[in-house]
């Protein structure tokens, strides 16, 4: 089986290069890959990569996540997160594989207490939203074989997240604001590689598992919350720091306008996922433990 990966270095690209070699002959792209294009800014070279690879499956991890710029620069991320991915789309449905795609909680409007389903309104308030949106809609309307995969909160060991962001400014400040009024479930990568990996398997066996599913670690917190679970981890493995995770102090978002509108509600109800592919997905706080203790050993 030939598996065409874009966005092999990205958070999740990285572990997919991992989870996905296993099942057959991985071609991995980033933007400046030579021999192949992986560049999702140039739509032609991305058709021509598609067909002369030829593969099963593709899997799209590559996107534009630059939220709040985003709002400077619509077309920029109109092209990366739909225009590449109708192209993507149309190739699969040509060649009768099966494409993999990453969304975001950020197609709803952030509204309300209850984690969102899959078949809830979708009501993006950013361009990010938007975008992301109109990238799931080219791929249903072509009908191609698909999993999209919405996610939320997505961190690694690999690259800059906000749990390593809350560890600098312990150690580097006396003092630590931090929004508690957005939730949602920060979802690992490796999470995120994993159940990819096995539900590809899933639905190449099984075609009818196809579509749209939530995929984020079981649980929820706030950001507040979340930076407090950090310094914890790092006090406990003895780490110094200027400021304790008891002297984070809790903010409203209103705290630090954004050029984008960010949800207040991030929660993604992931029942059908786990009950389609026979999943278990653990709580937030085992990834994020299991990735604090990879970093803090360096």
């Amino acid at each position: 089986m030939k598996i065409l990966l874009l966005g092999k270095n990205g958070q999740v690209g990285w572990e997919l290069q991992r989870s996905l070699a296993p099942l057959g002959q991985l071609l991995a792209l980033d933007a400046q890959s030579n021999q192949y294009c992986g560049d999702l800014r140039d739509i032609d070279g991305l058709a021509t990569t598609v067909q002369r690879f030829a593969p099963e499956v593709i899997v799209n991890a590559a996107a534009y996540t630059a939220v709040d710029q985003a709002e400077s620069e619509p077309e920029q991320a109109l092209r990366i997160n739909a225009e590449a991915v109708a192209v993507l789309a149309r190739e699969a449905k040509r060649l009768d594989s099966l494409l993999v795609h990453y969304s975001t909680d950020y197609v709803f409007s952030g509204d309300g207490l209850e984690p969102w389903r899959e078949e809830d309104a979708v009501a993006p308030v950013n361009v990010y939203g938007l975008t992301k949106l109109a990238g799931e809609q080219a791929i249903q309307a072509t009908g191609c074989l698909h999993l999209i995969l919405r996610t939320s909160w997505v961190y690694a060991a690999r690259g800059n997240n906000f749990a390593k962001t809350m560890l600098r400014l312990a150690r580097e400040r006396d003092s630590l604001n931090v929004i508690a009024d957005q939730f949602g479930a920060p979802t690992g990568a490796e999470l995120l590689a994993d159940v990819s990996a096995h539900a590809i398997r899933a639905t190449l066996q099984k075609p009818e598992l196809g579509g749209l599913y939530h995929l984020a670690a079981s649980g929820e917190t706030n950001w507040h919350a979340y930076a407090c679970f950090v310094l914890e981890q790092a006090e406990n493995a003895g780490v110094a720091l200027q400021v304790s995770s008891s002297q984070i102090t809790a903010v409203a978002s209103s705290a630090y306008p954004t050029p984008a509108k960010r949800p207040n509600n991030s929660r993604l109800d992931t029942q059908k996922l786990q009950k389609a592919f026979e999943l278990s997905l653990p709580e937030w706080q085992v990834g994020v433990a299991r990735m604090l203790t990879e970093i803090l050993e360096k």
